[in-house]
């Protein structure tokens, strides 16, 4: 008997889906578990897989639709059944969207051939993805990874592009040049060149993602339900420096060489101070104040499409060499959308560093549901007072961005000041 195939949740936070590629056919046999399409979330790309078996009979989705959670997107049943009755039923919900095209100006993305004559085309849904947006047909790249399956390099090869050819200009004839009558020199115009034509001015517009369109409606979220209230505090950074030298240096000859960072330092100090204000490890529900026992952090991580927070589980409990190898291997994942959404969920408190850019200083937007974030600026060189004297020093400044419902000012304050000790007294950090 011919059923619908509805779109089904991918990710914990997910409330619709955009088909970025079929990998079934209408035809195909299909068993359960078998790949039908690749779908973008909110989290990143999924396998959306077979929970039945039989015909793929009917695409409802095309791929580039959005497809809220329980629409149909295809038809499965028997070979040859009649399923007008099935496509009346899945008429009556809301049809898929598509995505909003690209500006006229902009140059169309080519359709993908995901099949060959040799069988069907070996790359995973980043790879995949990457293709798209950048018009490269699949089919005519020659994979480098085992097995010919194609890998993110293979999409760097260089590929030659034609320019389109330009007529010179034949400049006009000159006219006929008079006898001169007299040895003076005799000025004659230089023929007026034509400007350039301008480019065009017309704006390139970029077709939101599901991440984006999510980053955007969560933090509007944010901004408008919850209270914020920032907090500044400038610490010494001048020991926390000489510690971060020390340990790289010590570290340089260890069997795995890894390179201890200022974000890996105040990770630690701030799950550290957590645990000592464990009143700002909280949040606010409807019915009650939710306070933490478990320190799990999430991490801003910058990536093409936006911004994604990885989790760092217990991270009080964890070694600064644990964080930073930890941290670094989460951010490359996050990078390529390898990524589970169970990674990406269930924080406690949040940390963005932007010291890494030049920013000296900004207030940070709040993960709903956590309490607060930190947001950490550049480690800046200038003088300092020491005793009766002004020496080179390192100075930082912090930002608290607290949810008034949850974090007072006095709570907010203690915290900075625990965390402020810690940073100054940095071998705490180590002993903790």
């Amino acid at each position: 008997m011919a059923r619908l195939v509805e779109m089904p949740k991918l990710s914990p936070t997910m409330e619709e889906g955009q088909i970025a590629v079929w990998h079934a056919k209408e035809g195909d046999n299909i068993e359960v578990d078998d790949l039908l399409a690749e779908v973008e979330t909110d989290k990143a790309t999924m396998e959306f897989r077979s929970f039945d078996r039989g015909v793929l009979l009917k695409i409802l989705a095309q791929a580039g639709a959005v497809v809220k959670l329980g629409e149909p997107v295809a038809v499965i049943g028997e070979k040859g059944e009649n399923i007008e009755d099935v496509l009346a039923n899945a008429g009556k919900a809301a049809p898929p969207k598509q995505a909003t095209p690209a500006a006229p100006e902009a140059t169309p993305v080519s359709g993908l051939q995901e099949t060959s004559s040799e069988g069907r085309v070996k790359a995973s849904p980043y790879v995949r993805k990457q293709a798209r947006e950048r018009g490269i047909d699949l089919a005519a790249v020659a994979g480098s990874g085992p097995g010919g399956r194609i890998v993110a390099r293979d999409l760097e090869a260089p590929r030659s592009v034609t320019p389109p050819t330009v007529p010179a200009e034949t400049p006009p004839a000159e006219a006929p040049r008079p006898v001169e009558t007299s040895r003076a020199p005799v000025a004659r115009a230089a023929p007026a060149v034509p400007p350039p034509e301008p480019q065009s001015l017309e704006p390139h517009v970029q077709p939101l993602s599901m991440m984006r369109r999510t980053i955007a409606r969560r933090l509007t979220e944010s901004k408008q339900t919850v209270p914020h209230f920032y907090l500044t505090i400038d610490v010494n950074a001048g020991a926390l420096d000489a510690l971060r030298r020390q340990l790289n240096s010590d570290l340089e000859t260890a069997p795995e060489p890894i390179k201890i960072s200022f974000n890996d330092l105040v990770l630690k100090a701030a799950s550290v101070a957590l645990v000592r204000v464990p009143a700002v490890n909280a949040q606010f529900t409807p019915e009650a104040l939710v306070y933490h026992r478990r320190v799990d952090i999430s991490v801003a991580v910058a990536i093409d499409d936006g911004l994604v927070t990885p989790v760092i589980r217990h991270a009080d409990r964890k070694s600064v060499i644990e964080l930073s190898r930890e941290m670094r291997e989460l951010a490359e994942r996050a990078r390529h959308k390898k990524l589970s959404p169970e990674e990406m969920t269930g924080g406690t408190f949040s940390l963005s560093n932007l010291g890494m850019y030049g920013i000296e200083e900004f207030a940070a937007v709040i993960n709903p549901p956590e309490g607060a974030i930190l947001a950490v600026g550049a480690v800046r060189a200038e003088p300092v007072v020491e005793g009766d004297r002004v020496v080179p020093g390192k100075r930082m400044k912090l930002t608290l961005s607290c949810d008034h419902r949850v974090v007072d000012g006095a709570t907010g304050a203690e915290y900075l000041a625990a965390l402020r000790k810690i940073l100054e007294g940095p071998t705490q950090i180590l002993a903790f």
